[in-house]
């Protein structure tokens, strides 16, 4: 039991890792010479980033994923803290429901932002705000990790809500 909740844990972790690296870093859309995701647009020859803002196109796409992402990462962390709390306050052969149904939330805010990113990719870098051409980019390791966060968040939520407490 022990080597099972050792590593119920470490997939938390590493799907709040996940989370944090797609949610941050700025490898959503990717090309030869620049580099974009939902906070800012990176030129890689001349090192110079602009924040996305509302004179964007789409921007309002680029704020439902920005805050889906959020909300998926705090739902995560959220459900860590909860398993804790579960794992030394529930009884012998109860099932951690409510761990699950939050870590269940944080799958379906990914799903959400990643989704809208991948419907509205198109429209999103079309913008004439943009410092160079970026729509003949590619996606990118970050947009990859927030579907691999989706799986894994998905899998844990199952995980605990199978998951009873044992001795």
């Amino acid at each position: 039991m022990l080597i099972l909740l050792a590593f119920i844990i470490v997939f938390h972790i590493t799907s709040a890792a996940l989370l944090f690296i797609s949610t941050i870093d700025n490898a959503w859309w990717v090309g030869d010479n620049f580099s974009t995701d939902v906070w800012r647009m990176c030129n890689t020859n001349t090192s110079t980033c602009r924040t996305i803002t509302d004179q964007f196109r789409e921007y309002q796409s680029i704020q439902a994923v920005q805050a889906s992402m959020i909300l998926s990462t705090i739902f995560c962390c959220v459900a860590f803290l909860v398993f804790i709390l579960q794992l030394f306050r529930l009884k012998q052969g109860e099932r951690f429901v409510l761990t699950s149904i939050i870590q269940l939330l944080s799958c379906l805010c990914v799903m959400i932002a990643a989704s809208i990113y991948t419907d509205r990719h198109e429209e999103l870098h079309k913008s004439n705000e943009y410092i160079i051409e970026v729509s003949k980019g590619q996606y990118g390791y970050s947009f990859v990790l927030a579907w691999i966060a989706f799986a894994f968040t998905l899998i844990s939520g199952i995980m605990y809500l199978v998951l009873r407490k044992r001795k």
